[in-house]
């Protein structure tokens, strides 16, 4: 028995009718949704901690998720987990005609969205919008909704749009009412996405990376703190401005 058909059988024992386990034959589709959104970022974890043992596990976590869906989509006639590799083995072939096909050429970001705006239309996708998972997390979504409507032509033609709208948001949100503030705040969040596009960043990665930095100098300026015996929390603001100074001189 291999591998994958001893998970299978697993899972499919965890969810028999009789034989089964209560916590697993309890679950629907919805209810697991959350842990597979989890373990997708658990890898992104090992993998940012380069720990290649961490991340043998997380990627089988994330197989598991895979195995479960596909397990009760099984029972409920829908589809099998044969099924759902053989889509994914399609799609990748047709994604990839220059190696698979006859068509020869080599694969860039312009001819990979063209292949997959391709299957949306054949899918029987009418608007560009259509496809962009709600589910993502808000900065990449944002930059996915931006970049289709780029594709359909509908972008500013150079960074000084966007600066100029951002400057406009902030207004607007300056003297935003409070039920007028949530949406004014997304305004301005998602001009600045737009703004970090242009320079061809990727929003999400830069908005982790100054997390990882903005924590790391906390975490130093409370550690400065404790060297003197006080607690960061409370010092006064100017003293913890001078501590934050010092931390980000020592990164020099």
């Amino acid at each position: 028995m291999s591998e994958i058909d001893r998970l299978l059988a697993i899972m499919a024992r965890l969810r028999d009718p009789e034989r089964g386990c209560e916590w697993d034959r309890a679950q629907d589709f919805a209810s697991i949704a959350p842990y597979t959104i989890e373990e997708a970022y658990e890898v992104h974890d090992a993998i940012e901690r380069a720990d290649m043992a961490d991340l043998c596990g997380e990627l089988g976590d994330l197989l598991f998720q895979v195995v479960f869906h596909a397990r009760m989509a099984e029972e409920a006639g829908h589809f099998s987990f044969d099924d759902v590799a053989r889509a994914i083995s399609d799609k990748m072939e047709a994604r990839h005609p220059h190696i698979f096909g006859t068509e020869g050429g080599t694969m860039d970001g312009a001819r990979w969205e063209d292949l997959k705006a391709a299957e949306r239309v054949s899918g029987g996708a009418d608007s560009a919008m259509d496809g962009v998972a709600l589910a993502l997390p808000a900065l990449m979504r944002s930059e996915k909704l931006q970049k289709r409507a780029a594709r359909a032509g509908f972008d500013w033609p150079d960074i000084v749009g966007p600066s100029d709208k951002l400057v406009e948001e902030l207004g607007e949100l300056a003297e935003a009412s409070e039920d007028e503030r949530l949406m004014e705040a997304g305004d301005v969040l998602f001009v600045a996405v737009n703004i970090v596009r242009k320079y061809g960043v990727d929003a999400e990665q830069a908005l982790r990376a100054s997390n990882a930095k903005f924590e790391k100098r906390f975490r130093a300026m409370e550690a400065l703190a404790a060297q003197h015996g006080d607690d960061f929390s409370t010092l006064p603001l100017d003293e913890q401005e001078a501590l934050w100074q010092r931390v980000k001189a020592s990164e020099i």
